[in-house]
């Protein structure tokens, strides 16, 4: 019984290895509204979950309510206050079900008619390194803020501070750069926004895409001279970027003190991020690892059971003790005597003497 045994104790922690590393195979999906998670009244919005290929069953549920439903996709044909709040969704696969997904604020914006104003202190032109308060302001008793930059994935929020919430950015960069508005709301209807405030633009002065090596005037006459070419290359990477494309830029110049030719070039690539179909296949992988685990498990399970059954049929007899052969005891006193009389022959007949 010592491999059955065993191959059992395998067989379960195979089986509790399996159902972890298949927790651990699904991951969680992605939630996402479009075109915008703010949504003005009387607009439509689509709200998209997002998992990996084949899945069995999809949850969209909003939170602190009794509404779900069974798929992967909600259209909203027209934006009311009831449909916004928190989202989150997730999948089953199986009898496994995923983790949940972030979860999704949906905003109703435009519930409030009269917006907020933005401004920029001390100025909306900004030099690189320096810094900037942006100020949000509201006539009305607004206790929340909200600053959403076109672009970003969501809105930072503030406190109100004598009806208003300073935003401030330090250390400013172009990233920085870009159009920005305002949000008023009550945290008690935290979902439930005032109409945007008039865009603000925030211009962050000195930068530039031109390198500062390249001529800013145009050269005076063009000479090819191939053999004293001079080629710069720059390669810039960008891993987030889903576009990849080259480009070159040749400037041939003829200056006074040198007749030779500056030729540089410049080439932007970009990675794509990796495709969501790898990560499919780690997963089918993954799956098709513990698969054969299983397997591997039975197999030696029924192996242990056939080896017992033949080592069962092989065992020896139990020893038997030969008994002893030990002699006949002696005849009876009444047989001998009887014998001696009939002259040791059977039948009782005499042969030998006739009287």
């Amino acid at each position: 019984m010592a491999a059955p045994l065993s191959a059992l104790l395998c067989l379960g922690l195979c089986l509790g290895q399996v159902v972890e590393a298949q927790h651990g195979l699904l991951p969680k999906p992605s939630l996402q509204a479009r075109p915008s998670s703010l949504v003005p009244l009387r607009t439509p919005v689509t709200i998209h979950c997002q998992g990996p290929p084949d899945v069995d069953l999809y949850r969209l549920e909003k939170l602190r309510s009794n509404h779900y439903q069974d798929e992967p996709v909600l259209f909203i044909p027209s934006m009311e206050e009831r449909f916004a709040g928190c989202y989150r969704c997730t999948y089953q696969n199986g009898s496994l079900w995923s983790p949940p997904s972030d979860q999704l604020e949906l905003i109703a914006t435009g519930v409030y008619v009269n917006k907020p104003s933005i401004s920029a202190q001390p100025s909306s032109a900004v030099s690189p390194g320096g810094e900037v308060t942006l100020q949000c302001r509201s006539q009305f008793s607004f206790d929340q803020f909200a600053l959403y930059k076109e672009g970003d994935a969501g809105p930072q929020k503030g406190s109100e501070k004598q009806y208003r919430a300073d935003f401030p950015i330090t250390a400013v960069t172009a990233a920085h750069s870009g159009t920005y508005r305002c949000y008023s709301f009550s945290s008690k209807l935290p979902y439930l926004w005032s109409a945007p405030s008039d865009p603000l633009e925030l211009v962050v002065t000195g930068t530039s895409v031109t390198p500062a090596w390249l001529p800013t005037e145009p050269p005076s006459s063009v000479t090819e001279f191939p053999e004293a070419s001079r080629k710069r290359s720059i390669s810039l990477v960008n891993k987030s970027s889903t576009i990849k494309f080259s480009r070159t830029i040749t400037i041939s110049a003829k200056r006074p003190e040198s007749p030779i030719e500056s030729s540089r070039t410049i080439s932007i690539s970009t990675k794509r991020p990796e495709s969501p179909t790898g990560l499919a296949q780690q997963y089918y992988t993954k799956g098709n690892l513990v698969r054969i685990c299983i397997g591997v498990v039975i197999l030696i399970l029924l192996v242990g059971l056939l080896a017992e059954d033949w080592h069962s049929r092989k065992k020896p007899l139990p020893y038997r003790v030969r008994p002893i052969r030990r002699p006949l005891p002696p005849l009876p006193q009444t047989q001998r005597q009887h014998s001696r009389q009939d002259g040791g022959r059977p039948g009782g007949h005499n042969h030998g003497h006739h009287n």
